[in-house]
């Protein structure tokens, strides 16, 4: 045998950008490396994924993969995503993004595209905290955690992401860490092939800001945390998965259901109204 073994994701990545930008000990490359694999388990036809994302790190996601790829404007992947999605329904559509972008800025478009079951895969690195920007406080901050904004300690109530795309409807709902790589790809290839909304939270360190302010050592430090405190519970009440500052973990795959996509119901709404007249909707011709 002759040559260099190839990386399995290296096909899937602009390597002429490498390296990349994010820190050491950050989860986001992992969570790149658990997406790319699973695009291979799901079977994607890759000249038919289109891959969004946002602003802030997780936001850079785009601009490393080697796909057809959008890095849109801030809080705002998610209705570029949508207009790609209702254009085109045939293709496979995943936002790539962080906690501030998606549920504060972006909070608005998540749940209503949850909602309407718009056919896309959503995956959320949480690193509770707005890490390209200067560490300031997002609706994912543990309470009492402390940020640039809030450095005597966060005193607001944090979202519980699992739950509020349960509630607004989302089909699939997973929460993983970045220390389960195993089953974080499982659950990525499961949404991917998942029709309608589908949701990954993926917890992630920022030992740069979340961590050094709040005096939690090291990326390896956070991923020990990940292993010790994470319990996985398939199928658990996702109104129990609240996170709290350095505590117990809930992990798994939460929701599993089937409804009707956003655009399905469409045209049975319009064949009803129009009978004969109908046509079906197929996207932008």
């Amino acid at each position: 045998m002759s040559g260099t073994p190839q990386n399995p994701v290296e096909k899937l990545l602009r390597t002429e950008r490498m390296p990349h930008i994010w820190c050491p000990g950050c989860g986001i490359g992992t969570s790149v490396n658990c997406f790319a694999r699973a695009l291979e388990q799901a079977n994607i036809d890759y000249k038919n994924l289109h891959v969004v994302s946002g602003i802030g790190c997780s936001g850079r996601v785009a601009g490393y993969v080697n796909v057809d790829s959008f890095h849109t404007t801030h809080g705002r992947a998610i209705p570029f995503a949508t207009g790609l999605a209702m254009a085109r329904p045939e293709a496979k559509v995943v936002v790539y993004s962080g906690d501030g972008d998606l549920f504060a800025i972006g909070g608005n478009h998540l749940i209503h595209a949850a909602r309407r079951n718009i056919d896309m895969t959503v995956i959320c690195v949480n690193n509770f905290t707005y890490g390209m920007t200067g560490g300031q406080v997002t609706p994912t901050t543990p309470y009492s955690a402390k940020a640039s904004t809030m450095p005597y300690g966060n005193f607001e109530d944090t979202f519980n992401l699992p739950n509020l795309v349960d509630a607004c409807g989302a089909v699939f709902v997973a929460r993983w860490t970045i220390y389960h790589v195993r089953q974080l790809t499982r659950s990525m290839t499961k949404a991917l092939n998942t029709p309608g909304f589908s949701f990954i939270e993926v917890l992630s360190p920022c030992p740069t800001l979340y961590q050094r302010r709040n005096k939690l050592g090291d990326g390896v430090m956070m991923v020990q945390y990940f292993k010790e405190r994470s319990t996985i519970e398939n199928g658990a009440n996702t109104a129990d998965v609240a996170l709290g500052f350095q505590g117990d973990i809930v992990v798994g795959e939460f929701v599993e259901r089937e409804r009707p996509t956003f655009i399905q119901n469409y045209n049975t709404r319009m064949e009803q109204v129009l009978g004969d007249a109908f046509v079906p909707y197929e996207g932008v011709k």
